[in-house]
């Protein structure tokens, strides 16, 4: 830290003690446990019992600050020692494993890991073998800064990590700087937004005046009034347009989505919006002010003009007044109930609903405007047809979902028998119904499969609002035993024979639980290992028409494997697909996807089809097994390298696509001579990152024993899992230097973190394109 920002945190501290302090002016452990606000106990009392440098029990202002002092301005040999004493719990001047394994269970407790103690115990003997270079069983001074200085990271962080422990979040003070608005880059990565809203614009402004000065003879509030109806005309329209979302899947395969910013029709669905909110607004206020003049002159009163049909105005029985009123309220209610804190607050059902007055407005707008059919009919007859359309392909063909997963942090993975006529792109989304749950709801979800697995559909759902919760919970339930015994036993049977398959299958695998075959295509059993197990994933893929169940009843579940996995037999509804930004993704020449937390599932559809091409255009050889990847020019894949990019909160939500990725590095097991074609960034937030002094000595030992076991400890997977969030600045920097190719950057997930990785693509010239629908 620089001595401003040192001074500052130095205030800090000395206020937060003030606060915390009684009269005594002294702080007792469980006041500091409170004050730092840990997970784990066991630092607090290794820091407390250090600062107590008089053996009091508590700790005065001064010795807080003095020890403090020595963190920040100490010599780099001092802070080590400090970071011994932490470690060294019985105060001998030496570590035994015990305290080590102490100290690294700690760790894992305040990172939220959980392994099992024989995992712990590897962890323990992999840094601690490491670092007792003369075999003495126990762990010196000059021996743990010699294993420290080893991992340069470490001791760069070292300088900061204490001090950064017991930093305030917003302690930091960020530099001015020119609005991103204004910087050069943002205008480049935004043209064809910023054009189309210019011209949106100039098109409301042009239709205004326009009324306007039709209109000239009615007087002021007459000529605002009519302008702003002439832009609801548009506007109301207009904002139908934006998701007509056949066309505008349609649209994104022709030269119009590189003129046109089709990817962001949803923002720029939500600003026409609120425009006609704004127009609305501005256009009642406008006719009541015209109302309390015409009242002057005699006739009729203010709420007669309002409220009734007797002064005639309208060309549909003087209605114009009236519907008006219930135009402005219903479109006030639809702004309010599709605001982010409604939709984003498990309160998704009051949006779609609220959202249905559409049609309602429509109507009213027909018989309050003797204009509005002109703008709205052919737009309307567009709009009508998509909708029977999606209808008639939604109902065609029986959909069934055949299988179920529930996976951790109350994720449901539902398998859809596919029909023959479903064709989709990677990363494309459905509209889903099933009336089981919601007899009238439909809603979106990203298609996790790829479209070269021909017979199943994948969807991820994170439970997060009332109807994916009760989705969960429908198939939380225990199995429905309202089945025949024939059923029954039929299914039971089909079960031993799927499961004698998969061993079978098992026994050809090496040891990473790869199956040693190159007919991956015909049958696709995915296994993979977890914390030293080995289970299956979902085995639609290979089962036939009768094993998923086809003549079960479709209120039974058929089958059981294990309490979180199940056959099924379940009607349900589907519309779509619809394309989505991530379509881009085989246009580009290295690409970058970021998920965060359940925002992977369009990415999982676009790595399984990636490794699909990319298999077909890898090569072995017959005589020696060397395999190489030809370079063939592939029309619709132009990549050249990928980048995957998931961070998620927790250790269990990586377990609901690790058996992909675990494949997917199978696929990449050879290096090629070019590098890796598919690079993988794995992190857990929850996770101290490694500039925080309780976590330097798990991180070593993750390191040390992912280096020897050639697996990482979380997930299993060969990439290592990386604690704390990217940093995105030396990321992008990492990126922009290889120099693959134009960069593009795809992203799903939650809003906030949008922006941050907007900004730094805008920063670095890279393009943006974020998964909305």
């Amino acid at each position: 830290m620089s001595l401003d920002e040192d001074t500052r945190w130095l205030e800090w501290v000395t206020k937060q003690f003030e606060s915390i302090a009684g009269e005594d002016k002294e702080i007792n452990l469980e006041e500091f446990k409170t004050a730092l606000k840990v997970k784990e106990s066991f630092f607090a009392e290794r820091f407390f019992a250090l600062f107590d440098s008089d053996g009091s029990s508590s700790i005065s202002l001064d010795e807080l600050l003095e020890a403090l002092d020595l963190l920040i301005h100490g010599s780099e040999t001092d802070k080590l020692k400090f970071l011994f004493q932490v470690y060294d719990v019985d105060g001998s001047g030496s570590i035994d494993p015990d305290e080590l394994k102490t100290v690294l269970k700690s760790c894992l407790r305040e990172s939220a890991i959980s392994l099992p103690e024989e995992k712990l115990d590897d962890l323990t003997l992999a840094l601690f073998e490491s670092a007792d270079k003369d075999n003495s069983g126990s762990i010196t001074f000059e021996e743990l800064k010699a294993e420290l200085e080893a991992f340069p990271e470490v001791m760069e962080n070292l300088t900061i990590s204490a001090a950064n422990w017991l930093k305030p979040p917003d302690l930091d003070q960020k530099k001015r700087q020119t609005p991103r608005y204004l910087t050069r880059s943002y205008w480049h990565n935004n043209s064809r937004k910023l054009l189309f809203l210019c011209m949106y614009t100039g098109l409301n402004v042009l239709l205004f005046v326009g009324a306007m000065l039709y209109h000239r003879h009615g007087g002021a509030w007459y000529m605002v009034a009519k302008g702003c109806g002439q832009c609801l005309n548009f506007n109301c329209t207009f904002v139908m347009v934006l998701m007509l979302r056949r066309c505008l899947t349609w649209l994104r395969a022709t030269w119009v989505v590189r003129v046109l910013p089709l990817d962001q029709n949803i923002l720029l669905h939500q600003i026409v919006g609120y425009a006609i909110l704004g127009f609305s607004a501005v256009h009642t206020a406008a006719h009541v002010f015209n109302f309390v003049r015409l009242s002057e002159s005699g006739g009729y009163s203010v709420w007669e003009y309002l409220l009734t049909t007797r002064p005639g105005i309208g060309w549909v029985k003087g209605l114009a007044s009236v519907t008006g009123v219930v135009l402005q309220l219903l479109i006030c209610l639809m702004v309010l109930c599709s605001s982010t804190f409604v939709r984003r607050s498990g309160h998704f059902e009051v949006f779609y609903w609220s959202h249905l007055s559409y049609i309602w407005v429509w109507a009213l707008l027909v018989v309050h405007c003797a204009n509005f059919w002109k703008w709205f009919v052919v737009p309307g007859l567009v709009f009508l047809l998509e909708k029977i359309v999606g209808i008639a392909i939604s109902r065609m063909g029986g959909l069934y979902i055949v299988e179920v997963s529930l996976l951790p942090s109350k994720v449901t993975h539902l398998v859809l028998r596919r029909p023959q006529f479903f064709h989709f792109k990677p990363g494309d989304y459905v509209y889903i119904n099933i009336p089981v749950i919601a007899k009238y709801e439909w809603h979106p979800f990203t298609i996790s499969s790829a479209p070269e697995q021909p017979d199943t559909l994948w969807l991820h759902v994170r439970s997060m609002g009332q109807w994916t919760n009760r989705l969960y919970e429908y198939f939380s339930q225990p199995v429905s035993e309202t089945a025949s015994p024939r059923q029954l036993a039929t299914s039971l049977r089909k079960r031993q024979q799927l499961i004698q398959t998969q061993e079978e299958l098992f026994s050809s695998a090496d040891g990473n639980g790869a199956v040693a075959s190159n007919e991956d295509e015909a049958v696709e059993l995915t296994m993979y290992r977890q914390n030293g197990s080995q289970s299956a994933e979902p085995l639609s893929d290979a089962l036939g028409p009768a094993e998923r169940g086809e003549a079960l009843p479709l209120r039974d579940i058929s089958a059981k494997l294990g309490d979180n996995h199940r056959f099924c037999n379940i009607k349900c509804y589907v519309d779509g697909p619809y394309g989505t930004p991530t379509r881009q993704i085989f246009a580009s020449e290295h690409a970058v996807l970021i998920g965060a937390g359940i925002g992977i599932t369009p990415f999982a559809s676009i790595l399984q089809s990636i490794m699909y091409r990319y298999r077909r255009r890898k090569q072995n050889c017959p005589n020696c097994n060397y395999s190489w990847c030809e370079n063939i020019k592939d029309s619709e894949m132009k990549l050249r390298k990928v980048d995957f990019i998931w961070i998620n909160r927790d250790q269990k939500s990586f377990e609901w696509f690790v058996s992909l990725l675990t494949k997917l590095e199978m696929d990449q097991a050879d290096e090629e001579p070019e590098g890796r074609f598919l690079e993988m960034h794995m992190y857990m937030t929850s996770a101290l990152s490694k500039n925080d002094m309780k976590a330097i000595g798990l991180q070593m030992a993750l390191d040390l024993l992912a280096k020897k076991e050639k697996r990482d400890s979380i997930t299993g997977l060969r990439t290592r899992t990386q604690p704390g969030r990217p940093e995105w600045g030396k990321l992008f920097q990492k990126l922009s230097e290889e120099n693959v190719g134009k960069v593009h950057v795809f992203y799903c997930g939650a809003p906030a973190l949008a922006k941050v990785i907007k900004a730094q693509c805008e920063r670095f010239g890279f393009n943006f394109y974020k998964e909305n629908f």
